[in-house]
């Protein structure tokens, strides 16, 4: 999971940029990168850290041009530490393409054998972004048959990214002095949605993760990106769509609704906001129908991405909704920090219990969900410190029982805490009195509720893969080679 964005303006974009993936910071703090457009030539600057560290007022200064795209990362593949493969990145042939890219691809081994020995292209990283750069850019040398490029062997050129390319990707591209191309993988896995605005003589565009982006810089939201389909936009603003996929099919991620996705955007015509309050009403009737409720004192969320579902969660039992635990809103998301040893120091810094919400009560704790189980483990331990007498862990989204291989950094089984196990032997590994859950259904039934969105990319839930090419053997070979 990671935050990208791109926009063709009337106007310097670097700003414009900027303040876009601080709007998309949630999605990724481990490095950020901006690159722009002046005519046929490219400025860029990345960097380890957060939007707010990585630039100052002379790289700002350095960007610029009215053509620029911007990326936040969560390492899924590569090394989360290495500067070298943060987004985006470049090649010079043909005439020069920038990239950026949200999502995992599922077949890097072909691709880089192939690469190699067809194609004959160096790749200088382990970032599976940096191999759908240099297929793009092989793909559209290939479509060339002159000097100028067209829409036509633009769209040729993804058609064929396609065909080779297996996994999930929402991808942005610069071609330099041409414009810029956005494309969605057949099945749309992760967002992408674009904007447009009226600008000093021409349209104004804007593509990004989110629309909560689009809203705050007063871009109207045209639609979504559909899954297979590529934009490409010139920088006079004339804008060219095409269908690029042989089957398209839409299957997005659940996992945005239930956690990644900020709660006031809108993706694939779905509220992010509504979904989560819908799984709290199933998750109530969940709750109803395995304890007594007169067991519970209190419904409390974990801030802030289950405040919706416990509220609902409240509402329909008729318990007390209250906020025991208090955030501090200067530390980053626990479930997107590289490594184990860092998600646990982060949850007593992002998280404190008020000892007088706590004592003596029986608290029902709602989640969004329970991954590694790290963080619920030591949430059930502050409760119990902070006095609470019983505790209830409950969770809006099903057990988290296999890996997740589409762009979410969960690569081992070993490490889930509901893998192998049943529901009361979660609840003793994480200290709690009783464990309750969503199910599958019913997390599938409340996020499509109303939408033209028929299923859901779940695979982290039921082990099941919507691209069809995830075999045993590649979940063993990324659970050895793949850290989290």
């Amino acid at each position: 999971m990671c935050g990208i964005v791109g926009i063709v303006s009337s106007s310097p974009v670097n700003q414009q940029v900027y303040d876009a993936l601080l709007l998309l910071q949630h999605r990724g703090q481990d490095s950020t990168g901006i690159a722009t457009a002046d005519g046929s030539t490219f400025h860029m600057h990345k960097s380890k850290g957060q939007v707010r560290e990585a630039y100052r007022t002379r790289n700002m200064r350095s960007l610029s041009g009215t053509v620029g795209l911007g990326h936040v990362r969560y390492a899924t593949s590569g090394s989360a530490g290495n500067e070298q493969e943060a987004q985006p990145f470049y090649v010079n042939a043909p005439y020069g393409i920038v990239l950026v890219h949200n999502g995992n691809l599922t077949n890097t081994r072909e691709l880089s054998r192939d690469l190699f020995h067809i194609d004959r292209r160096h790749v200088n990283s382990t970032s599976d972004t940096e191999l759908l750069l240099n297929v793009l850019a092989n793909e559209l040398q290939a479509s060339l048959s002159g000097l100028d490029l067209d829409p036509d062997t633009v769209f040729n050129a993804v058609s064929q990214v396609h065909e080779r390319v297996e996994g999930s990707y929402a991808a942005i591209a610069m071609i330099a002095g041409h414009g810029l191309l956005a494309f969605r993988d057949p099945f749309g896995i992760r967002p992408l949605v674009l904007g447009r605005r009226p600008g000093a003589g021409q349209d104004e565009w804007i593509v990004a993760s989110e629309s909560l982006v689009l809203e705050s810089a007063g871009y109207q939201l045209v639609r979504d990106v559909a899954p297979g389909e590529a934009v490409f936009i010139t920088p006079s603003g004339e804008l060219h769509i095409r269908q690029c996929a042989t089957k398209p099919r839409l299957v997005p991620c659940s996992f945005e609704y239930v956690y990644l996705a900020r709660p006031d955007s809108v993706m694939n015509g779905i509220s992010v906001y509504d979904a989560r309050l819908r799984l709290g009403n199933r998750l109530a009737d969940t709750i109803a129908e395995h304890m007594p409720l007169g067991d519970i004192d209190v419904v409390m969320p974990i801030p802030d991405s289950s405040r919706p579902a416990a509220m609902q969660v409240s509402q329909k039992l008729g318990i007390e909704y209250r906020e025991g635990f208090y955030k501090n809103r200067y530390i980053g998301r626990t479930f997107i920090m590289p490594g184990q040893e860092q998600r646990s120091k982060s949850v007593r810094q992002k998280l404190n219990a008020m000892g007088s919400e706590f004592r003596g009560k029986n608290i029902l704790i709602v989640d969004d969900s329970v991954v590694r189980g790290t963080t619920s483990q030591q949430i059930v331990q502050m409760a119990r410190e902070a006095g609470a007498n019983k505790v209830t862990f409950t969770s809006a989204a099903p057990p988290v029982r296999f890996p997740h291989v589409y762009g979410i950094n969960m690569p081992s089984r070993a490490e889930l805490v509901a893998h192998g196990r049943k529901i009361p032997d979660i609840a003793k590994a994480l200290g709690a009195d009783h464990m309750i859950y969503q199910e599958v259904a019913d997390m599938q039934s409340a996020i499509i509720e109303g939408s033209d969105v028929t299923e859901l990319e779940m695979s982290c839930f039921t082990g099941e893969y919507v691209t069809g090419t995830v075999s045993e053997e590649y979940l063993a070979w990324v659970e050895q080679n793949q850290l989290s």
